[in-house]
């Protein structure tokens, strides 16, 4: 196809940050000629010895490329090469391949592909985000095996990547890390959502990337020269001088933005016309203290303890969970820290977790069936609450009965520690997060068994809306601007005020300046962000007038639509 001097504007959903411009690179995945031929039986102990070396081999190469991420990106970026490992280690898979060897006399590379396959084509028939993601897992680590089986080289040479933007159909996380940082521009792909773990990839490399195009491998070829918005989630294909000396425009006020928002970083967090926000930091533990210490903050609103758990193939001990608990709490230097029990299942697993469900035993349904990882992780907080302001928070409360059996395991974990002489703070707050529409509706009674409420807004626009935000088909339908999202944050502001309980919010619509504002108008008077969002919420925050958001809240009430809420908003805002 020819493509010259036409401009074609794509649009899909904003994965990385960035503007930016090049060459395009096609990347196919292609598909690995399998060979397949008959084998004796004195034949099948060489192959799986032929197996068992390229699992050594795959092994060690996915070991290279965890510590190599671990080193450049942080340990939580390398995380995503444990469920890499993990697959390698699956008893069953191997079980099942060695049995196929044996029974169908056929060569290892076959025998191993079949079973992979019927592995692949069996979580593709199950409509869950996890087992979506855990799919690109096998595919990426059965592609590396079989290369090694067949003595081939995974990725493409660097040499080719110079100064190109790579299209792609999907990119794993592996083939992200392959890339040379310096040697392209960004990522365009057809497939993928803002949370896969590729995406993770391309924001801490800090390069631009669009995904969900559906059809860019198709509409581009290799050598066209790109735009790409990663703010707003455009590719240009073809662009005019015009629409580049646009877009220059928009990098340099970009940069001049990011300068503006430093200025005001140490002033207080409050509104034009005085009216305070308490600003706290999210994290996923420890590896996060730099960046929590980088931004004034007025504490941490959410820790995040999934990751101690997703990050070992066995559960942590109390003791490796204190240690984790204790150098948070102590770097946070007085300030309050808010720590989330385990939540876990729908888009995050253990291995003891057999129902990941979004609607199945998760987050502290998984706890109050799971009692001894429940209690000892209560009881690592708990300990150490005596080295500072510490508060726990269960997820995903639902009503009164979880509630209530919560805060009872809790006291006798408290009556364990006082019968052995440990210290702990006998006076430590405890909260819930406010997910579910259960617990919009009764808030008042909630309020009696708690100190603190906190609303994470992705889970609670998710099940309002029954909606996935996860799969592009139907993330459009996630609206944080919804008259039944609006209406159910003042409810729980509202109600959270009349019982005299303190609320905060800690999903994403908090990190978003104009939503930010909404949640400020709506009642919120305190917000949990990550660290890097601190200088732009901030210095939005304070170019806001209270009482006109206020008015502004009461002018769009009666609105029907997301879509002209969303735009009056955004009119709001940019007259700041």
């Amino acid at each position: 196809m020819n493509n010259i001097n036409k401009e074609v504007i794509l649009k899909g959903i904003p994965a990385s940050p960035g503007i930016c411009h090049g060459n395009a690179m096609l990347f196919y995945q292609g598909n690995i000629d399998i060979p397949s031929y008959t084998i004796t039986a004195d034949e099948v102990d060489s192959e799986i010895s032929r197996f068992e070396k390229a699992l050594i081999d795959t092994r060690s190469e996915i070991l290279n490329i965890r510590n190599k991420v671990s080193n450049s990106l942080g340990d939580g970026e390398a995380l995503i090469f444990d469920a890499h490992l993990m697959v390698l280690e699956d008893n069953a898979l191997i079980t099942e391949i060695l049995q196929y060897v044996k029974s169908n006399k056929r060569n290892i590379e076959y025998c191993f592909n079949e079973v992979v396959e019927r592995y692949i084509n069996f979580f593709k028939t199950i409509e869950d985000d996890y087992l979506r993601e855990r799919v690109a897992d096998i595919k990426d680590v059965s592609r590396r095996l079989l290369n090694n089986l067949l003595g081939e080289q995974t990725g493409i040479k660097k040499e080719s990547l110079k100064k190109r933007i790579i299209v792609s159909e999907d990119i794993s996380p592996s083939q992200a890390v392959g890339f040379d940082k310096d040697s392209l521009h960004a990522f365009i792909t057809d497939s993928g959502g803002a949370t896969s773990h590729f995406v993770i990839m391309a924001r801490s490399l800090k390069i631009p990337a669009v995904v969900g195009l559906h059809n860019a491998t198709q509409k581009i070829n290799t050598g066209d020269f790109l735009l790409i918005d990663g703010f707003e989630g455009i590719v240009i294909l073809n662009p005019s001088q015009e629409t580049l000396d646009k877009y220059q425009i928009k990098a340099s006020e970009r940069l001049e933005i990011e300068k503006a928002y430093t200025e005001s970083l140490y002033e207080l967090t409050e509104t034009k016309d005085g009216h305070k926000i308490d600003l706290m930091v999210n994290i996923e533990g420890s590896k996060d203290i730099n960046d929590f210490k980088a931004y004034p903050s007025d504490g941490i609103g959410l820790f995040r303890t999934e990751g101690i758990f997703l990050k070992s193939r066995e559960l942590p001990s109390e003791e490796d969970q204190f240690n984790e608990y204790v150098s948070v709490i102590k770097a946070a230097n007085g300030k309050p820290v808010i720590i989330r029990t385990l939540d876990v299942g729908g888009d995050k697993l253990i291995q003891s977790n057999s129902d990941d469900s979004f609607l199945g035993l998760r987050a502290i349904r998984f706890c109050l069936e799971n009692l001894d990882l429940f209690k000892t992780q209560l009881r690592a907080i708990l300990r150490a609450s005596a080295y500072g302001m510490t508060r726990i928070m269960y997820p995903m409360i639902s009503g009164v009965e979880e509630l209530s059996k919560a805060n009872s395991i809790l006291g006798e974990v408290k009556d364990e520690l006082s019968s052995s002489g440990i210290k702990f703070d006998t006076n430590i707050q405890v909260g819930a997060m406010i997910e579910l529409p259960s617990a919009v509706n009764v808030i008042d009674m909630l309020s009696a068994y708690v100190d603190f409420f906190s609303v994470g807004t992705n889970d609670l626009i998710q099940y309002l809306m029954a909606v996935d935000r996860m799969n592009d088909r139907v993330s459009h339908l996630y609206q944080p601007t919804h008259p039944a999202v609006l209406r159910s944050l003042k409810t729980i502001f509202e109600k959270s005020k009349i019982c005299d309980k303190p609320v905060s919010v800690c999903g994403e619509m908090a990190s978003e300046p104009i939503y930010a504002a909404l949640l400020i108008g709506l009642g919120a008077d305190s917000l949990s962000i990550s660290g890097s969002r601190i200088p732009e919420v901030k210095h939005f925050i304070r170019t806001l007038d209270y009482s006109k958001l206020k008015s502004f809240i009461t002018e769009i009430w009666n609105i029907d639509k997301a879509s002209l809420v969303e735009e009056k908003l955004k009119n709001l805002l940019s007259k700041l």
